[in-house]
């Protein structure tokens, strides 16, 4: 009997969250229609584990696991292009931003982040749009952020967008953020609501601002060397199956984000709603970064959102 092809799916959250989810959805499809051809195995979270969350690339890349997700701030050292969908305020609406990573703009990034890392993208799970949260005090204005020291993706783009708000950025994996912001080392962080409540955030920070400063996607990567030697139809199929999962999750993660909010408020924190001119200030901030990025970045990019 010919042995089974073994993926091992992995992630950095507990098994209730939209992404982890998704991972089954893939799992489950390719097992009901591979049958024992294939050998589907989980890891979840790989903080149990004693994994920092930024580790899934490489554990993917180098084949440990086969295949898993991450913020693509995460690649910008790398993959220097992916900075393009870290600049603030990129996108208006979650229906414009899907609409850009599904199209022409996801299919370059694609490109350049397989031009240069071991992957196959497969798909683009969705992260969100990203908010304020902190120990110390309302955000309504940038001022209301100063000197106020905040956990950024490891993105020179993002600390770069804090700097211009007047907090102090702070590059860091997730694991050091927790840690941070559980000893008070951290004022601040930033990350859909989702993201604040699967890693307990409100429990520390009362401040919640909705900001939607950021729209962020989690590339679906699967260890290049591994997919290309699998059979033709398992690769179809694996193609396939993920751009349903995307869905999936997509729609789950909207659900998710009513969800975590209602658990922020529940346990008495505050949630701050922006005017149009609050708003508008955090934009007139940010404005030095977005013009120096007409220069660094391909006009085409632009045209692609």
């Amino acid at each position: 009997m010919t042995k089974p092809v073994t993926i091992r799916m992995g992630g950095y959250g507990p098994p209730t969250t939209s992404f982890s989810r998704a991972l089954k959805l893939v799992g489950d499809t390719l097992q009901a229609q591979f049958g024992d051809r294939v050998d589907i195995k989980y890891v979840w979270n790989i903080m149990d584990f004693g994994y920092r969350a930024e580790e899934i690339l490489w554990l993917v890349e180098d084949g440990v696991l086969s295949l898993g997700y991450q913020s693509s701030s995460y690649l910008t050292d790398r993959v220097p292009e992916l900075g393009f969908v870290d600049l603030p305020f990129l996108f208006a609406t979650r229906e414009q931003a899907r609409g850009a990573i599904d199209g022409a703009l996801g299919a370059y990034l694609r490109e350049r982040i397989e031009a240069r890392v071991n992957y196959r993208i497969l798909g683009w799970f969705e992260n969100g749009f990203r908010h304020i949260s902190n120990r110390l005090r309302t955000v309504r204005v940038p001022a209301d952020l100063k000197a106020m020291r905040i956990r950024v993706l490891p993105s020179e783009v993002q600390a770069k967008t804090f700097a211009l708000l007047g907090a102090v950025p702070v590059r860091c994996d997730l694991t050091e953020a927790i840690a941070g912001i559980k000893a008070g080392t951290l004022d601040a962080q930033e990350n859909p609501f989702a993201n604040t409540v699967t890693y307990g955030v409100h429990k520390f920070h009362r401040f919640h601002t909705v900001t939607n400063h950021f729209y962020i996607s989690r590339p679906i990567f699967l260890n290049g060397r591994q997919f290309e030697a699998w059979p033709a139809d398992l690769q179809t199929a694996m193609q396939e199956t993920v751009k349903k999962a995307v869905a999936f999750q997509r729609d789950l993660a909207i659900e998710e984000d009513r969800e975590a909010r209602a658990a922020i408020e529940a346990v008495g924190c505050e949630i701050t709603e922006l005017s149009a001119d609050e708003h508008a200030r955090f934009r007139a901030a940010v404005a030095p970064l977005l013009g120096e990025a007409r220069h660094t970045y391909e006009a085409k990019l632009f045209a692609m959102i």
